[in-house]
């Protein structure tokens, strides 16, 4: 059994900055073995993979719109992912989920997660 715990959103103006934390706990197998994904759905708007990382080797892949100003990090001692997101706009708002995907397939598919958290909102205002 696996458990995620998200915190960090918040309302932002655009333009600043949230970072977003996903600690993870109850992994069978080694937290190194997992990908940690950030998605995140908007009212009307189907569920986008943000960002995902390896946290065995650190590989990262991003979502077009976010690249160049969100960062996925991890921290394996704390068994816990992170997502720096900066020049935040209106249509980043959003609640953000983090998931676990346990075959580590660093995949933005949703279908491909395992276990997921409850979601923290972010909001970004004009």
């Amino acid at each position: 059994e696996v458990q995620l715990v998200e915190s960090g959103g918040g309302l932002v103006q655009a333009g600043g900055s949230l970072r977003l934390s996903c600690a993870a706990s109850g992994f069978t197998f080694d937290f190194d073995d997992a990908a940690i994904g950030w998605f995140r759905q908007a009212p009307g708007k189907e569920r986008e993979g943000v960002s995902c990382i390896s946290s065995g080797d650190g590989i990262t892949r991003y979502a077009d719109s976010v690249k160049g100003r969100f960062t996925i990090s991890s921290d394996n001692a704390r068994n816990t992912v992170y997502l720096q997101m900066n020049s935040l706009k209106p249509e980043d708002t959003a609640v953000y989920y983090c998931a676990a995907d346990l075959s580590d397939s660093l995949s933005l598919s949703s279908y491909d997660y395992d276990h997921w958290g409850q979601g923290t909102q972010v909001t970004v205002s004009s």
